[in-house]
């Protein structure tokens, strides 16, 4: 079982965390994988209703939405001893979804958890966490608008007495297409800077104006379940609704999704390389078994050499993102998040692409998970923040602090001769 192989690296989890991810695994293994590999197998899509027999499954193991407190439905676990189980979940194409912890649903939970009013509380995320309603967060905005820049945000909110008329044009709006409601980020103070004008408003799909146009085409953009998913294109044409939409404070929007996004990127990475071990696994079976030019592939020294180098770098990522998640539980985490969101990006991608190498025309081929993952993983050097936006932050923290002492003795050319009129 492959939490018991990653386990025999010392995390120093903590035992709650230990105990429950072992649980999620057996669940994947006992459960979900098993129903993926049929999907795969026959064409036959994962139907809702399946899903929800799995949430129930999944509730009886107390299992379910392990990222939401309680009294809401969920498990309650603290962030870093969450962190292990979705590192579980994501070895199946369907783990996450399965137990109620997929995005976007898990950081708008979180969302309104963490600053929504006991009103919005129980209005939206109670009946959220159950699957009686879905959500999307629309932050994301065609060119000219907010991207990689969340300065270039377009979209306002204009309070008109005691409600908001939005007006905005957002893509890339994860789970949109068949969202009940919709966490939008608008500038609701054009006279300040985004980052301190910027508001998240809550608004209902039926508001007249809600204009859902399409699903964006995108790479992986198909599954192995019923579900449509995907990342919508959403226009807000002059929609009003109440004031009291506001989540959290008003202005604090850009506050507000900094944390969301904060330990989402941790719970990405920790998903990633529960896909990219999965593919290893599949890669070594596969190498054990095939032989080629009178050897066993798994005996190709190249071959084995690049396999550890992948098992090394996926144990590096590990570590780093329960480093930043400790930091995160303790305050400010930002340069801990970005190092750890960049590099298990990459090496996500650089493993699950060596996976599929390994495995030929099978790991081309949909029989096999490792295509679909090589699809979803190439995404996360893009989502929730570009790699250059990343080291952006990283280097600018890196250079706030240089000692120039370092440097005091390097040679110098003797002024005595140099010729005036040389540009300096």
């Amino acid at each position: 079982m492959l939490y018991h192989i990653v386990s025999d690296m010392e995390y120093h989890d903590s035992e709650t965390a230990t105990e429950v991810a072992g649980r999620v695994a057996d669940f994947m293994d006992e459960v979900v994988i098993p129903r993926e590999r049929e999907a795969l197998a026959t064409g036959e899509e994962i139907t809702t209703d399946e899903i929800h027999e799995m949430w129930e499954m999944a509730k009886e193991r107390d299992l379910f939405a392990p990222q939401v407190p309680e009294e809401y439905g969920g498990q309650g676990l603290d962030f870093s001893d969450m962190l292990p189980s979705f590192e579980q979940v994501g070895r199946s194409l369907i783990g996450a979804l399965a137990i109620r912890a997929n995005a976007p649903q898990e950081g708008n939970m979180h969302t309104l958890e963490m600053v929504g009013t006991e009103e919005q509380k129980e209005e939206y995320l109670r009946p959220l966490v159950q699957g009686e309603l879905s959500s999307a967060f629309a932050m994301t905005e065609p060119k000219v608008g907010a991207g990689s820049d969340p300065k270039m945000l377009q979209s306002t909110a204009v309070k008109d007495g005691d409600e908001w008329v939005v007006n905005a044009h957002k893509w890339w709006t994860s789970d949109g297409l068949d969202a009940d409601f919709y966490l939008v980020m608008a500038r609701t103070d054009l006279d300040a800077h985004p980052y301190e004008g910027t508001s998240i408003i809550l608004v209902p799909r039926d508001a007249d104006g809600v204009e859902v146009q399409r699903n964006v085409p995108h790479l992986g953009g198909h599954g192995i379940t019923e579900r449509e998913g995907g990342h919508a294109e959403v226009k807000f044409d002059n929609v009003r609704v109440p004031v009291e939409n506001t989540i959290g404070e008003e202005g604090a929007g850009f506050r507000i999704a900094q944390m969301r996004l904060g330990g989402g990127r941790l719970t990405h990475c920790m998903r990633y390389s529960g896909m990219a071990e999965r593919s290893l696994d599949i890669a070594k079976a596969y190498l054990q078994e095939r032989e080629a030019f009178g050897t066993k592939l798994e005996d190709k020294q190249a071959l084995r050499h690049r396999i550890a180098d992948a098992e090394t770098r996926l144990h590096a990522a590990r570590c780093m993102v329960r480093h930043a998640a400790r930091e995160l539980d303790r305050g400010d985490a930002r340069i801990e998040v970005a190092m750890s969101k960049m590099f298990t990006a990459n090496v996500t991608n650089e493993t699950i692409d060596l996976a599929l190498q390994c495995c030929g025309g099978n790991g081309i081929g949909k029989d096999l998970p490792i295509a679909h993952f090589y699809e979803n993983v190439r995404s996360f050097r893009i989502v929730d923040g570009a790699d250059e936006v990343h080291r952006r932050s990283i280097a600018r923290w890196a250079f706030e602090d240089v000692d120039a002492a370092e440097i005091e003795n390097t040679l110098q050319f003797d002024e005595n001769l140099r010729i005036d009129g040389l540009d300096e």
